[in-house]
């Protein structure tokens, strides 16, 4: 008789989401994503996200789950760009409920999004997140991104009425 190893009970199954989990990852990402955390994956994370991934890129949308409760997810696509030989994986989102955080959860399911990753042909995985986002840099500088590039990001807010600045005539 084989004897199981405890902390292999307690790890967290990662498998394909289906669409009976699209609620729930919904909803952690409302709670992971929020103003405070990020000014920018708080505006752009919204059901169309999930749903267009989840419809375009099933085998990409995975989760975490243990004792049927879903811990985290991740969410892919694959972007080919004509005449080029690459095929990139992009890492679009990533969300762990809060209370799980660094925990590994996060770590099994972008270890399991890079192997499919590599079965599809992917030759290099591209993330981004906001520049003061220490958090997900040390977690990706971690599992081996390098490169780091800061990005520019702006808004325009057309709900407010904005002056217009007075143009000075030679």
């Amino acid at each position: 008789m084989s004897q199981t190893d405890p902390h292999e009970e307690e790890a967290p199954r990662i498998r394909q989401m289906i669409i009976e989990d699209l609620p729930e990852v919904f909803h952690i990402g409302e709670e992971v994503f929020t103003a405070e955390y990020s000014q920018s994956l708080y505006r752009t994370w919204d059901e169309y996200e999930i749903t267009t991934l989840f419809n375009s890129d099933n085998e990409l949308c995975i989760v975490a789950e243990h004792e049927e409760r879903i811990l985290g997810f991740a969410l892919g696509t694959t972007v080919k760009k004509h005449h080029s030989p690459w095929k990139y994986g992009y890492l679009v989102w990533l969300g762990v409920r809060r209370e799980l955080q660094k925990m590994q959860v996060g770590a099994r399911l972008f270890k399991e999004l890079k192997r499919r990753f590599k079965e599809q042909g992917v030759r290099m995985i591209i993330i981004d997140t906001s520049a003061d986002n220490e958090p997900a840099i040390r977690f990706f500088k971690k599992h081996g991104f390098d490169n780091v590039q800061e990005h520019l990001y702006m808004t325009l807010n057309l709900s407010k009425r904005h002056k217009k600045k007075a143009v000075k005539k030679p």
